[in-house]
């Protein structure tokens, strides 16, 4: 297992809350990824797939708070290793920063990592099982490594049909996937805000399309779309808990469809072992 070696600290805008949040990524050695909100007495919310709820995010909840947008964190602490870590906040949601993962990426590098006496165990896929919702599929391979390939479909000129396959690795990480932004259509922010979401957007934090273009570009990848797929994805298996060994396949997928194949997994033991 695996902590930071000092603390290292973020702040920000939360894209859906709009609420500046400061975040303190601090060491331990609970073993465990610990959310700590300090403007709620300390109170403690342990990191656990079974609370976990999924929309436009995905959002640890407990009796009286929740803790949004995880997936961009969880996906940096995965791919760099950590599993054992004290995350204090003032809010509810954790900073948005550009869009991307690229500055959680390098405020990991600015921890440093120091690793803890218990062994980290890793969940290597059996067996061959899929995971479908409407025109959509999530599908897990047994692999050697863990490897992700990911195809998205709009009808958008600016995005259409790309696919793209990924060796989770850190370093082809911080290249390639976490600098890659989340993206948005005009036509649908007025409703996503009565919701109550994006009320932190900008055209600073996210990727913005009219009917025919992204509105404020340039893009950081001719595929950066689905890229960014890829990022949610990895910050949603890394709900497992555990290292990933196998090929992670989704098609037109989300957040609830994510999760739903998280939890099916970590249910059904018979399709993985222990390695």
């Amino acid at each position: 297992m695996c902590t930071v070696e000092r603390e290292v600290r973020i702040s920000g805008i939360g894209i859906h809350t709009g609420k500046y949040v400061n975040v303190r990524l601090k060491p331990s050695s609970l073993g465990k990824i610990v959310f700590r909100r300090t403007d709620l007495d300390n109170l403690e919310i342990p990191l656990d797939w079974r609370n976990i709820r999924a929309k436009n995010s995905s959002s640890l909840v407990s009796q009286v708070c929740q803790i949004q947008t995880l997936e961009h964190l969880l996906a940096v602490l995965h791919v760099f290793g950590i599993d054992s870590l004290l995350v204090d906040m003032d809010g509810d949601e954790i900073p948005i920063g550009d869009g991307s993962a690229f500055l959680l990426a390098q405020a990991m590098h600015q921890a440093g990592l120091r690793s803890l006496p218990r062994k980290r165990k890793s969940i290597k896929i059996a067996r061959p099982f899929t995971i479908r919702g409407k025109n959509a599929s999530v599908s897990f391979f047994p692999d050697e490594e863990f490897r992700i390939t990911y195809c998205i479909e709009f009808d958008h000129p600016a995005i259409m049909r790309q696919e793209k396959s990924f060796l989770v690795e850190k370093e082809n990480f911080i290249k390639e996937i976490a600098p890659a932004r989340t993206f948005g259509f005009l036509k649908d922010v007025s409703v996503l805000r009565q919701q109550g979401l994006a009320l932190g957007g900008s055209l600073e934090n996210a990727l913005i399309l009219d009917e025919k273009r992204v509105i404020n570009g340039p893009l950081h990848f001719p595929d950066e779309f689905v890229r960014h797929k890829i990022l949610d994805f990895i910050g949603d298996l890394a709900l497992a808990g555990r290292s990933l060994i196998g090929h992670f396949k989704a098609y037109k997928a989300g957040h609830t469809l994510h999760l739903k194949a998280v939890r099916f997994l970590l249910e059904n033991p018979q399709f993985w072992n222990y390695a």
